[in-house]
């Protein structure tokens, strides 16, 4: 059975493609984008495969 490490990262409006680019190249894939706490900015969640 796949097992799979999660990560939360804040996103910086003007760098979000930089930010999501740079994480892809770490193996981790996009999951979900949704309004930060309070409604302050967004918060990418991603996954990947966790090392056996």
């Amino acid at each position: 059975m796949q097992k799979w490490e999660y990560a939360t990262v804040p996103l910086i409006v003007h760098a979000t493609k930089q930010i999501l680019d740079q994480w892809g190249e770490d193996g981790w894939e996009l999951v979900n984008v949704i309004e930060g706490p309070g409604g302050q900015g967004l918060v990418a969640y991603l996954k990947r495969p966790r090392s056996a």
